[in-house]
């Protein structure tokens, strides 16, 4: 068993207590570090997310740990009804609202501060939901996959988008490389949080990735579970049913 990653380990507060703090403290830089970080290749990866709920056509949408609301201005795609945005992170949530007025979308998105592992939601009421870069930071993984099952109405579909790591020589190498050395001393320079940047490849190396992912979705309840990893395994699409 792994032990917790946690952002900031000189502090005894609960890993959802530094998630939420973290997130806030660079809620203002966020937007532009992973774009930034990742060349670009996140929106690419939403959108691939986005186009795999279209055969499902979703009215009411969630989108977990939503911070700026990336996820959820991608699922306008959808056509749908609402879509519903929720994190811990007020800071976060705040620049996310800012972007939805300035696209004229907040009539369909609303964004909700809330947690993934109390959802202030009644069961079987979203069509899909969605979770972006969100469930390696959960503190009680199955406890948030399961308060997701449960607001799902019958046959609703999953889509959950997660680093992950690759395992073939060179990218592995390079990846490796990136995320240690070069990624937190960027993250740190321009967010000013050290912690952040440090958190992050200890969080995705700590995750439980691919089949042992599927695993604890088929645990906590979901069907026709399945894996797509993108980009030599950097990052991964994994999908489910209720």
């Amino acid at each position: 068993m792994k032990q917790t990653v946690i952002p900031y380990k000189e502090k005894n507060a609960s890993k959802k207590e530094q998630v939420e703090e973290m997130f806030d403290n660079i809620s203002k830089k966020y937007d532009f570090l992973n774009h930034f970080l990742s060349m670009g290749i996140d929106v690419l990866w939403r959108k691939k997310a986005i186009k795999m709920l279209k055969p499902y056509q979703p009215k009411i949408i969630l989108d977990v740990a939503t911070g700026t609301g990336d996820f959820a201005i991608e699922s306008l795609a959808l056509n749908p009804k609402k879509v519903i945005g929720i994190d811990l992170s007020e800071g976060m949530l705040s620049v996310g609202r800012e972007k939805i007025k300035k696209k004229k979308v907040d009539q369909i998105i609303e964004l909700l501060k809330g947690d993934s592992e109390h959802l202030p939601f009644e069961n079987n009421y979203f069509d899909a939901y969605t979770v972006g870069f969100g469930v390696r930071n959960f503190e009680n993984l199955e406890k948030g996959l399961s308060e997701m099952l449960r607001v799902l109405k019958p046959k609703g579909q999953a889509v959950i988008l997660e680093f992950s790591k690759p395992k073939k020589f060179p990218v592995k190498q390079l990846y490796n490389f990136y995320f240690k050395y070069i990624l937190p001393g960027i993250g740190n320079t321009i967010s000013k949080d050290k912690a952040a940047y440090t958190y992050l490849p200890e969080s995705v190396d700590a995750f439980p990735e691919g089949n042992d992912f599927l695993a604890i979705l088929q645990k906590t309840g979901y069907n026709n579970v399945s894996a797509h990893p993108l980009l030599f395994g950097i990052a991964t699409i994994y999908r489910g049913e209720k």
